[in-house]
């Protein structure tokens, strides 16, 4: 929400050097309003700068339909705003207006009308836009399928330093799609994102440390990467920290620490967690030997279907556990597994 108050604010302020003297008044009391989330005072204000026609206010009440700040939220309302305002060439409503034709929110999905608008606000520098023309030619989306061309967009926006786009050219130099392969290019474009946070690439930078992949194997460096995406709450990053506290890798060997990481992930429901878990639970190794919660998490392993050859050694697991049971630990596991729900990671 503070992000979009300060797009808004700023598009606005946008206006003050160009307003005439009664209507920067207008604009700089809109922009008052806006720095203190006073939205209902702003909403008539940025109204009537935007029927007067200025681009910056256009832009900013397509943000309020958008999000139904100061009005009643209505994306076509929203994208109708958009369109004013990216007509007469403002960059970040042309932006916005991409996204909306990509999504089909308050618009029919239209892909090839969304690239139009991401390429003219792609051409006049905008990053994000720059990335998502690069995947529009990666994933055929308004456009042939193009790798070359996707690997020029990506670069243009990872230049200007787009944490997603550093990303997703490095995914490019690491399969050599679209660029030569090339793994110690794709660690340098990962190192660049995930300094700045963002997960895959904490995640992916980890993986190549830890296999030597474009980098000097080191355990303890892939860790270190894994851990802060894992801090992010990515189930796998979770994963992959249990997997090295399990096996002593880079880190002193821990069960118990192995044993919370493992939980952490499992309890987002993923597969391979929830088998492991299952494992320190059976061999009481981090954890009080549990019989119970062995059953459980295996069972909640055996039941998915992505992962399914996790699910089917679970199963295995949870069968082979369960000969070994009363009927009345087997009924009190399984009525765990029926209350079970996941949780959801935490938002950033």
């Amino acid at each position: 929400m503070k992000t979009l108050i300060r797009y808004s604010v700023a598009a606005l302020a946008c206006s003050l050097g160009l307003a005439g003297p009664l209507w920067a008044n207008q604009v700089d009391d809109a922009r008052k309003a806006l720095e203190r989330g006073d939205f209902a005072t702003a909403a008539p204000l940025v109204t009537a700068l935007a029927e007067q026609g200025d681009a910056n206010s256009q832009s900013a009440l397509g943000v309020m339909y958008y999000y139904g700040q100061g009005v009643p939220q209505d994306r076509a309302q929203a994208a109708k705003w958009y369109r004013l305002a990216a007509e007469q060439g403002h960059v970040s409503a042309r932006y916005f207006l991409g996204l909306m034709y990509e999504s089909g929110t308050g618009v029919a999905r239209d892909y090839a009308e969304a690239m139009k608008w991401y390429r003219l606000a792609a051409d006049q520098g905008k990053a994000e836009a720059q990335n998502n023309v690069g995947a529009m030619y990666l994933h055929k989306r308004g456009v042939d399928r193009d790798a070359v061309e996707a690997s020029r967009w990506f670069r243009k926006a990872a230049e200007q330093g787009l944490a997603i786009a550093q990303t997703n050219l490095a995914d490019l130099y690491a399969v050599g799609h679209g660029v030569p392969l090339d793994e110690t290019e794709a660690s340098k474009w990962y190192r660049l994102a995930a300094v700045q946070g963002d997960v895959k690439a904490q995640k992916t930078l980890g993986n190549l440390y830890f296999n030597g992949a474009g980098v000097p194997q080191d355990y303890a460096e892939a860790g270190k990467w894994y851990r802060l995406a894992a801090d992010q709450g990515d189930m796998i990053a979770q994963w992959y920290v249990a997997n090295l506290y399990e096996n002593g890798q880079g880190v002193a060997q821990d069960f118990a620490t192995a044993g919370e990481w493992y939980r952490k992930s499992a309890m987002q429901g993923y597969a391979p967690a929830q088998n492991l878990l299952g494992d320190l639970y059976s061999a009481g190794q981090g954890v009080p030997k549990d019989d119970v919660l062995a059953y459980m998490w295996y069972s909640l392993a055996a039941t998915d279907r992505i992962l399914v050859e996790a699910g089917f050694v679970a199963s295995r697991k949870r069968d082979g556990l369960a000969a070994k049971m009363t009927p009345e630990q087997i009924a009190k596991a399984q009525k765990l597994v029926s209350e079970w729900k996941p949780v959801a990671a935490p938002s950033n």
